[in-house]
């Protein structure tokens, strides 16, 4: 018992010291894991600058660099000991794994940039965030839950089918709904040679020609759900991702952005995704937004400034001495519905 309260004791000391003067506690890497060997492309993508796949496409163009030397291949080893260079600046440093919840509008494209313009959901977020990767992605005209993360390798856990999280949507889909077909896609359904895995899917409520339906997948193919639908003869014209795994939109409104507590990630997570994920929780937190009491932060469009009580906006004078040379010829009173034959007030 005495040994028990010993290690208690020396662990919150151990964790006092490690705090700076701000209060952020400092993770000093220890030997074994400044000389763990990884692939670059994993340490690249764990420093929030690119997924995976991105990371290897830079280094096959040639814009990495290790310990003074370009390299030609991503398929090597780095440790935290070595040098890496990115377009000419050194890799950042990690940071602890974060995870936010985005409310995707429609009409906005799940990437960095676009070559025709359009509106993408990078240009979109608040500024003072670090680097996101999303999970996955949704098409342009979806809306809806989509996951944003520091940490290249939770977003590759996570969007992989193995994970086992459900993806819930509601489907506004025009057509007459076959209820026995609708059933039979929890077996599957081969659409143009792609094989799609078991989908959920149940009547809401019928909206005139539409009929909106609950429906829920693991896979997140390309297309999924339209694709699925269509193939039984139902048009989808919204769709609208609700959850995802654990994680519910909620009342979160479009184009808001809000963090998961790292606590409620953890356990969320679990010890197995945190495991495969690789994912961080005693690194620092690098950029941090000012809190405003948990609320969703959104980008807000500027509002005109109101005019005091008792001051006369710009342009008021001039309006109203156009009134006096030009006087309405209508008379002052109650309109007439007799002007506007069928309409009430």
């Amino acid at each position: 018992m005495n040994n028990k309260n010993t290690r208690s004791k020396q662990s919150r000391q151990d964790k006092q010291s490690r705090q700076d003067k701000g209060g952020s506690q400092k993770t000093i890497p220890s030997t074994e894991e400044i000389q763990k060997p990884e692939r670059i492309a994993k340490r690249m993508a764990r420093a929030g600058l690119c997924s995976r796949r991105e990371a290897e496409s830079w280094i096959l163009a040639g814009r990495v660099s290790l310990n003074g030397k370009i390299l030609e291949s991503p398929a090597c080893t780095v440790t935290m000991s070595d040098a890496i260079i990115v377009d000419g600046e050194p890799l950042p440093g990690r940071e602890r794994t974060r995870l936010w919840l985005y409310h995707k509008p429609t009409g906005v494209l799940s990437t960095n940039r676009d070559p025709e313009g359009r509106p993408t959901l990078f240009e979109k977020l608040p500024k003072g965030l670090p680097r996101l990767l999303s999970v996955g992605r949704l098409d342009m005209n979806t809306e809806g839950l989509l996951l944003m993360t520091n940490d290249g390798g939770l977003a590759r856990t996570l969007e992989l089918p193995a994970t086992g999280w459900l993806r819930r949507y509601r489907v506004r889909a025009h057509g007459r709904v076959d209820t026995a077909k609708l059933e039979g896609l929890k077996d599957g359904i081969a659409v143009d040679g792609i094989l799609y895995g078991s989908v959920e899917a149940e009547i809401e409520r019928q909206q005139g020609h539409n009929t909106w339906l609950n429906v829920a997948i693991r896979e997140g193919k390309n297309r999924e759900i339209k694709n699925v639908l269509k193939a039984i003869g139902l048009e989808v014209n919204r769709l609208i991702r609700v959850s995802y795994g654990p994680f519910q939109l909620g009342e979160l409104g479009a184009g808001e952005i809000q963090e998961i507590r790292g606590k409620t990630l953890r356990d969320q997570l679990g010890e197995r995704l945190i495991m495969q994920s690789g994912a961080d929780f005693d690194a620092p937190i690098i950029n941090q937004m000012p809190s405003k009491n948990e609320k969703p932060t959104t980008v807000k469009k500027k509002r005109t400034q109101k005019t005091p009580r008792g001051a006369i906006e710009t342009g008021t004078m001039e309006r109203l001495e156009t009134r006096k040379q030009f006087p309405s010829s209508r008379k002052k009173g109650k309109k007439s519905n007799k002007q506007f034959p069928g309409k009430t007030r």
